[in-house]
């Protein structure tokens, strides 16, 4: 739907079942003397208002495609559904409108059942087209609480973008409320009968527990990324990089160290006759060779051969590099100018060293 795999995980079947088990008394009255058949019909009210839940997903779905976005798959789960968005909107008005054209379509959805409710003649038709609407109408409205996970999340992080400027900052505001929501949700079992009058039963607990738990875990993450992104900044290649001392493949591995040290470099490169990099000395194969052996084994034995990825621009830093070296795993990287000259070697545990004190210092 909407260019995309629609996957649905076991967690629904179980949704499923527990609707059909929930309208099943509402079906016998609206239907007397169905039997076993009102389970099927309140399995089959589960499925309709799936479906409009997948409207809502893939809502998200178009509008993200229209801003280029690539859509892998829809997911609907136990408590709804999820739509994986490859990749981050570039403006808060991309963000805003991604988010609120779910909420949006569900209320649309909702209202247009509400106005069949009207026309539709007495019996199960009437019932799943007033279950319909209450359902969309109360999905709509709470995706607007401005809280992560919510879509109301994602539209309160594109209005505090907006002002600010600061996409991590809307991030880390909208995953806060999230936490609130998700205490919230908890609290709800205990106002329940203030509010609507009846007691909450066991069923209303374990429901309100698991939305609490499912709206605390996604804010915590969201807030957890957000805060890891805000150290981002500080890993700046060119400044972490090491000088770096290119030597002959060939060339004894205890003179390559005389040389380095000699030199203050904190890096090996090794060249070929005619200049061009093809390795970088690990740090690590070195420390494990002993020195007795350094004088009588080359360089090139300690040395891993430059791979597509291990070469990178010496200007790359923050999320571009942090993307470079997962895409590309490796303990060190050659630095390269614009002109193609070496500028020296980054070291993946001095990138992690680097994140971890931007880290502790926030």
């Amino acid at each position: 739907m909407a260019g995309s795999d629609v996957l649905v995980t076991t967690s629904w079947f179980v949704i499923a079942a527990l609707i059909a088990w929930t309208v099943s008394p509402r079906v016998d009255q609206v239907e007397p003397g169905l039997g076993g058949f009102k389970y099927i019909a309140g399995f089959a009210f589960a499925v309709v208002l799936y479906l409009s839940v997948l409207l809502h997903e893939a809502s998200h779905a178009y509008m993200a495609r229209h801003y280029g976005f690539d859509v892998s798959s829809i997911t609907l789960h136990f408590l709804g559904g999820a739509t994986q968005i490859e990749g981050e909107a570039r403006t808060p008005k991309q963000e805003f409108l991604i988010a609120v054209v779910g909420p949006l379509t569900s209320l649309a959805v909702g209202a247009a059942a509400l106005g069949l409710w009207f026309v539709t003649p007495d019996g199960l038709l009437l019932m799943a087209v007033e279950g319909l609407a209450g359902a969309n109408l109360i999905v709509g409205f709470l995706n607007l609480v401005p809280g992560l996970p919510l879509d109301g999340g994602r539209v309160l992080k594109a209005g505090v973008w907006r002002l600010t400027g600061d996409r991590l900052r809307g991030t880390i505001a909208a995953a806060w409320v999230g936490r609130l929501v998700a205490v919230a949700a908890l609290a709800w079992p205990l106002l329940q009968e203030k509010v609507l009058g009846t007691p909450p039963d066991i069923f209303d607990v374990f429901l309100a527990g698991m939305i609490a738990l499912f709206l605390w875990s996604a804010a915590s993450s969201a807030l957890a990324s957000a805060q890891a992104r805000g150290s981002l900044p500080a890993l700046v290649a060119r400044r972490l990089a090491r000088r770096a001392l290119a030597v002959p493949a060939d060339l004894p591995l205890a003179e390559a160290v005389r040389r380095a040290k000699e030199a203050r470099a904190g890096s090996l490169i090794t060249v070929t006759s005619g200049g061009s990099p093809v390795g970088l000395v690990s740090e690590a194969a070195l420390v494990a060779t002993p020195e007795e052996r350094r004088p009588w084994v080359a360089v090139s034995t300690v040395a891993r051969s430059l791979e597509p990825g291990m070469s990178l621009p010496a200007e790359i830093e923050g999320e571009e590099l942090v993307r470079a070296m997962t895409v590309t795993p490796a303990h060190e990287y050659l630095l390269v100018e614009q002109d193609g000259s070496i500028y020296g070697v980054l070291s993946a545990a001095d990138v992690e060293r680097a994140f971890q004190e931007a880290r502790s210092r926030r």
